[in-house]
């Protein structure tokens, strides 16, 4: 095989190796990554110009479906694979990989099944394309994409659109940079008419990649032949027109072989007096060796800026696989050894939260510096201390005798149950830590970036961090009511042995009389005890803080994850495995990764083969 056969074959195999792993023409036709920047020829013409018959031609076969109208609904991606003198001719549609044709009617068939699979059995048109690979002695390393007909109408059975959307999916194809327009005219037709020169000039307007090629060359009228535009007078393009004869109507009935048929075609220019003078630049084996060769210099001219896509898209492809993770060890120690692994990455995440490395932290601080302070100061102790509600409690403490000097049990009763009150935000301090602390672990779950493998050891993960937050939420719970209980079971004494002694107006002690329940006595009790309510407020609001995060925060940066470890130990192999469960999906991605890695590195390391091959 020579070096340009080499080149060629290798540019079809990667096609072909793209495609099979989706890194291919997508829904609308366009072709991205390494598909769009290796050159293929797209055959663009107008609805019965004859671009089947000279598809059929290069490669030798009767396998297009044919018919009045509009025949190709889809696109077909065909690459013709040159393989060694003697072996077997056959074909391989994508959809189908596992199934080979020998028989080229059975391939016009699924073509066609294929096709109406998507567009019914209607006149429609899909932009989705088939692919389908041809292997055979007789052909040369080509990759072809056989377009829907440009029309000018539509007929009973198509939208209105349809002119232009087949104009569209053409176009999408033939702008690429990289894209071979063979444009197929038909002789008997002024070429000031053809759609394909047409849309050929629109999107490559100095004719560069442009191949113009002349069908129906023997339908021409008598005395007329179209050596102005063979020779370039009547629309100049930068490479040479090629003329092809296809086969008449009656030698398809007739089942005429294509090798028959390349014969005749040989003939007819050897023979003609118009073009006899062409003839060795002439017919569809000419056509074919000539995309071939010119298809070479530019896969030539391209491999600089191929083998640059191919590096970059490498170094993408390894950063992603970085990403994902290597495969798991079916070795029990080796996943207990992945399992702990991802424990401490996920732990120093979470605990960067907590010291400030990662933002979060700082919402723990919030709630003691906003939510507590604000939480005592809503408590109602101007309603539990109002007058009508202070007459209420001494009266009541002093039973069936007035108080004599100080209703002492007037106020330990107010106090008490004004303490009480302070039960309320303690419990909403250490919820609220609760709250943050159970974020945190969520968030830093979702930012360990190992852990997203893995779904289910991440829940196990969340559901024993959880279950640990609950045992500290509630020994805080149970601290901080303590410490309000604390000041409930014991008033500071020296606070009500500073307060001033009332006296009369005389200067003695009052009087057990009727004046100790009096509005102004009653104003100076509860002012007594607001003062004493806003002494132990204070100290509340120093100590619950220190408790909540000696219980809560204190111990989730200790020991969030000692329970786990300890029962992930006990685990057998199969349940290890259980844990390191990988998301499907990403499973999925993994294999793909790898399987595009495989397929860049094989294309790099092979591009640098055959290109530097003399």
């Amino acid at each position: 095989m020579t070096t340009m056969e080499s080149l060629i074959g290798l540019v079809n195999r990667i096609q072909r190796a793209c495609t099979v792993l989706g890194d291919h023409g997508g829904a609308d036709g366009t072709l991205p990554t390494l598909w769009e920047a290796l050159p293929s020829v797209a055959v663009v013409g107008g609805q019965s110009s004859g671009k089947s018959s000279v598809l059929e031609s290069i490669v030798g076969r009767d396998f297009l479906p044919r018919g009045s109208g509009i025949v190709t609904r889809r696109p077909l991606v065909l690459q013709l694979h040159k393989t060694e003198e003697g072996r077997p001719e056959y074909a391989e549609f994508l959809h189908l990989p596992n199934r080979r044709f020998t028989d080229f009617s059975l391939v016009r068939k699924e073509i066609q099944d294929e096709t109406d699979r998507l567009t019914g059995k209607t006149k429609q048109i899909s932009p989705v394309p088939i692919h389908l690979s041809i292997y055979s002695p007789f052909v040369v390393n080509l990759t072809l994409i056989d377009l829907p007909g440009l029309t000018k109408v539509a007929v009973e059975g198509q939208p209105d659109s349809i002119v232009h959307d087949i104009e569209n999916m053409v176009q999408s194809y033939v702008e690429k940079p990289n894209c071979i327009i063979l444009a197929i005219s038909p002789a008997n037709q002024d070429i000031a008419t053809s759609d394909a020169i047409k849309l050929a000039r629109e999107v490559d307007p100095t004719g560069e990649r442009t191949f113009g090629v002349l069908t129906k060359l023997d339908l021409m009228d008598k005395g007329t032949n179209a050596l102005d535009v063979l020779e370039g007078r009547a629309y100049r393009l930068q490479h040479p027109w090629v003329g092809i004869v296809n086969r008449s109507q009656a030698d398809i009935n007739k089942n005429i072989d294509m090798i028959v048929a390349r014969r005749k075609e040989k003939e007819y220019f050897a023979t003609s007096p118009e073009y006899s003078h062409l003839s060795s630049k002439m017919g569809s084996e000419y056509l074919a060796k000539l995309l071939s060769r010119h298809l070479e210099s530019v896969i030539r001219a391209r491999i600089p800026s191929i083998t640059s896509l191919i590096n970059k898209t490498i170094d993408e492809l390894e950063s992603e696989m970085d990403h994902l993770g290597r495969p798991i060890a079916v070795d029990a120690g080796a996943q207990l050894h992945t399992i702990l692994e991802l424990c401490r990455a996920f732990d120093k995440i979470f605990k960067e939260h907590l010291d400030g490395g990662r933002p979060g932290g700082d919402r723990i601080y919030g709630v003691f510096d906003h939510q507590l302070p604000a939480a005592l100061k809503k408590l109602p102790f101007d309603r539990h201390l109002s007058l009508q509600n202070v007459r209420k409690v001494v009266s009541e403490a002093d039973g069936y005798q007035p108080h004599l000097i100080a209703p002492e049990q007037g106020y330990r009763r107010l106090i008490e149950s004004a303490l009480n009150y302070f039960r309320g935000p303690a419990e909403a301090s250490v919820d609220a830590v609760h709250f943050v602390l159970k974020e945190l672990v969520r968030k830093s779950i979702g930012e360990t970036q190992e852990l997203k493998r893995f779904p289910s050891l991440q829940a196990e993960l969340a559901a024993a961090s959880h279950e640990a937050l609950e045992r500290f939420r509630e020994d805080s719970r149970k601290t901080v009511l303590r410490l309000v209980d604390m000041e409930a079971s014991y008033l500071t004494v020296d606070f009500f042995r500073k307060l001033p002694q009332e006296v009369e107006k005389t200067g003695s002690p009052a009087a057990p009389t009727i004046d100790r329940y009096t509005d102004g006595h009653l104003r100076r009790i509860a002012s007594n005890v607001s003062s004493y309510i806003s002494m132990v407020s204070q100290t509340l609001k120093n100590s619950i803080p220190k408790a909540a995060v000696y219980c809560q925060v204190r111990e989730a940066k200790r020991s969030l994850l000692n329970h786990f470890y300890t029962q992930v130990g006990k685990k057998e192999g199969k349940q290890l495995s259980q844990l390191l469960d990988e998301d499907p999906a990403l499973m999925e991605r993994r294999l793909q990764c790898a399987k595009r890695l495989e397929l860049y590195k094989n294309a790099r390391d092979e591009i640098d083969a055959v290109s530097w091959a003399r």
